[in-house]
């Protein structure tokens, strides 16, 4: 079926995690770490995250990642579960995936502008609309599913279906963007959807419904691929 419609994934896909604001509100409890050392911790939190997701059946996987970057970071271990719950409690509040990626939100506005639905299928707090709303980037977005106000979660197929029916389209029209193997491709191809795995991270999969792009020109290149450019 022809590609009609985009999904982005938001964290690590529009948006990056804001590692300066992070160490200040550390700093608020007292907890000294730097910038630098959570950049460096990521790679090994997000492994982990992927791993929660793909066991299933875990309630807090937003949560497991932070208590592992924070590990990963230097934070004493017995220290990092209830500051990791106290980050979450503060999400709704001051929400720590801010940071644009370069390129991806123009990218989201270049296809709106040519009329092709695009939508963000998250899993998120509850208030992702409003973070958009922030930061200035609302205007491209038919749709905002957020896991947090529909109460399922990637990779459940259901959110892939909600998404795709917000859109006004078949899940086989549909290209999801997102850098969790778990969570985004692995859940959207389970729905019908070509996906695009985006990050340093993403490695080719051998299937042809997945493409690869580390950066926007990778995205925008894999589009054009399949008539959407």
């Amino acid at each position: 079926m022809t590609s009609r419609a985009v999904t982005f994934d938001a964290g690590q896909t529009l948006v990056e995690l804001d590692t300066a604001m992070l160490a200040a509100r550390l700093a608020e409890r007292g907890v000294q770490v730097g910038a630098d050392a959570l950049v460096a911790a990521q790679p090994a939190a997000w492994r982990r995250y992927d791993e929660i997701v793909k066991q299933g059946g875990h309630e807090t996987p937003w949560q497991v990642f932070m208590a592992s970057l924070l590990a990963g970071a230097g934070v004493a271990e017995d220290a990092t579960p209830a500051l990791a719950a106290w980050l979450w409690d503060e999400q709704p509040r001051r929400n720590l995936w801010r940071r644009p990626i370069a390129g991806m939100f123009e990218l989201a506005a270049e296809l709106a502008a040519r009329g092709i639905p695009v939508g963000i299928l998250s899993n998120s707090e509850g208030r992702l609309a409003e973070l958009i709303d922030e930061i200035g980037w609302r205007a491209p977005f038919t749709v905002i599913v957020d896991s947090g106000r529909v109460g399922v979660a990637k990779p459940d197929r259901a959110i892939f279906d909600h998404a795709a029916r917000a859109l006004g389209v078949a899940p086989a029209e549909v290209v999801h963007i997102g850098d969790s193997r778990s969570a985004d491709i692995d859940g959207a191809r389970a729905a019908g959807m070509r996906a695009i795995w985006f990050g340093e991270a993403a490695r080719p999969t051998g299937d042809d419904g997945v493409a690869v792009a580390a950066d926007a020109g990778a995205v925008r290149a894999a589009l054009v691929r399949w008539g959407l450019g």
